[in-house]
């Protein structure tokens, strides 16, 4: 899971991505409005944590204009403002849940991982492709009707290949999915290693991932 953060207060922040970052959430944080669309422009989020106080604007606008634009990716606010006419305003926007600061990192982690699993039971609850068949919901597959035993990593590869079936996939575009800004442990030549332990698992099936030089990786069935 990836998910971003809207929060100007860095030391809450730092808490908080630490604590994701030990059950496996990759969270990247934006410390602005517009420092957030930067962030949106060139990546992917399975969730948004928003503060609606921040630097250059509101958190409740930003919601206002993702909503506008016919987005619906979960967000979860988080705010030291906790009336109740507070928590109407952000539903009425479009908020999916509203924690008050100061808050439990359990509770919000329990929070997240529900708003996430509720819109994924609002998407396919699985891609079939051949003998192949993938559940986002839980990033599990199963080849042939046996399930594949897949580390985080290799279900995170193989859940943006397959949700891209038939497009070719650059490897920075793949490292950006399973990694922080600022997660340097490995470099970009790791997605190899995920793409050919994939590949040996897809061994003996139709089920393949091409690579194209220069340009990416691309699954698909053979012929």
């Amino acid at each position: 899971m990836r998910v971003l953060m809207i929060e100007d207060a860095e030391d809450l922040a730092e808490g908080v991505m630490a604590h994701l970052a030990r059950s496996g959430v990759v969270c990247d944080l934006a410390t602005t409005v517009e420092a957030a669309g930067d962030f949106r422009a060139v990546q992917t989020y399975d969730a948004i944590l928003l503060d609606i106080n921040l630097p250059d604007g509101s958190g409740l606008s930003f919601l206002s204009k993702i909503r506008a634009a016919g987005d619906r990716i979960p967000v979860l606010m988080l705010t030291a403002l906790t009336s109740v006419e507070d928590r109407i305003a952000a539903l009425d926007k479009g908020a999916d849940d509203y924690l008050g600061k100061p808050f439990d990192q359990r509770e919000l982690e329990a929070r997240l991982r529900a708003l996430v699993r509720r819109d994924a039971d609002r998407k396919s609850e699985q891609i079939t492709l051949g003998p192949l068949i993938y559940a986002p919901k839980d990033r599990s597959a199963a080849l042939e009707g046996k399930r594949l035993n897949l580390t985080a990593r290799e279900a995170a590869v193989l859940d943006a290949l397959i949700r891209h079936e038939g497009q070719f996939l650059s490897k920075t575009r793949l490292y950006d999915s399973l990694y922080g800004f600022e997660d340097a442990d490995v470099g970009e030549n790791a997605i190899e290693l995920y793409i050919a332990r994939l590949r040996k698992k897809f061994t003996g099936s139709t089920v393949s991932i091409t690579t194209r030089r220069g340009v990416g990786y691309r699954i698909g069935l053979d012929g």
